[in-house]
């Protein structure tokens, strides 16, 4: 099985430095502390705000109609929280702390306006959301395999090895429990 990727998705690999350009509109905004399980927003509030998480998880979470949340979306330190909705009158879903976290917000207005004053910035955000599109669609043909080998495979031929203690985030990315991946791995072994 072989997958046609662009870039080598590993966690390690060197980023040109483009790709820091447009978290410097975060450099100076407040930072709000969050508790676990806090909410930042809610679905249906209006955007007002475009959010950095600096350290932690933010998750947004949409609520179904039989009680369960979907996770659409996990930032990390580093990662934009709601930039989905620039564009947006409101909030698509909740914004939820899965850990304690800190969030920079910079005003929706502010935020554009910085992306039309420095073009490198745009294009920064651009290449940030192009390689998460990557990321996204090989995870999608790696959920669409049937056997957990096979996932196994295809996320070690795009990510190499994880570091020690990372397999469980490993299964939760390919979409099995961790004793189906551990025993998969007791088996190759």
């Amino acid at each position: 099985m072989s997958f046609i990727v662009p870039y080598r998705m590993c966690p390690n690999a060197r980023m040109i430095s483009i790709m820091s350009e447009w978290r410097y509109i975060f450099d100076s905004a407040p930072v709000r502390a969050l508790e676990q399980g806090e909410t930042l927003f809610r679905r249906e509030d209006r955007v007002s705000r475009v959010y950095l998480v600096r350290k932690g998880a933010v998750a947004l979470e949409r609520a179904m109609t039989d009680g369960t949340s979907l996770t659409l979306h996990i930032a990390t330190a580093g990662g934009a929280l709601a930039e989905a909705s620039l564009f947006a009158e409101t909030y698509h879903c909740d914004a939820v702390a899965r850990t304690t976290a800190e969030v920079a917000a910079v005003r929706r207005k502010d935020f554009l306006n910085a992306l039309r004053d420095k073009p490198d910035a745009t294009l920064s955000l651009i290449e940030t959301h192009a390689r998460e599109v990557q990321t996204q669609r090989a995870r999608i043909e790696i959920l669409r395999l049937r056997r957990v080998s096979d996932r196994l495979d295809a996320w070690l031929e795009l990510h190499g090895e994880p570091e020690k203690g990372e397999w469980i985030r490993v299964a939760d990315q390919i979409g099995v429990s961790p004793p189906a991946l551990y025993r998969e791995l007791a088996r190759r072994r």
